[in-house]
């Protein structure tokens, strides 16, 4: 039997110093779309996977200015 292994959550205030953003910004990004992916836990508990997070951020990569918007 394959053991299992946890899945590693982050809070926001976590994510948001391990991504270099403020948690208002993430605060914002969540009502407004456009920041990272994020499980709603509970009552409004937040969490954010950083392998999602890390996956966002490389889609936000651009060589140039006529690329456009990130998703």
């Amino acid at each position: 039997m394959a053991a299992i292994t946890p899945r590693v959550l982050f809070t926001e205030k976590q994510e948001a110093k391990r991504l270099g953003f403020s948690q208002r910004t993430l605060q914002a990004w969540r009502l407004k779309g456009g920041g990272p992916p994020y499980f709603k836990v509970g009552n409004g508990g937040i969490r954010y996977d950083p392998n999602l997070s890390d996956a966002w951020l490389d889609g936000c990569l651009r060589t140039n200015t006529s690329q456009g918007e990130a998703a």
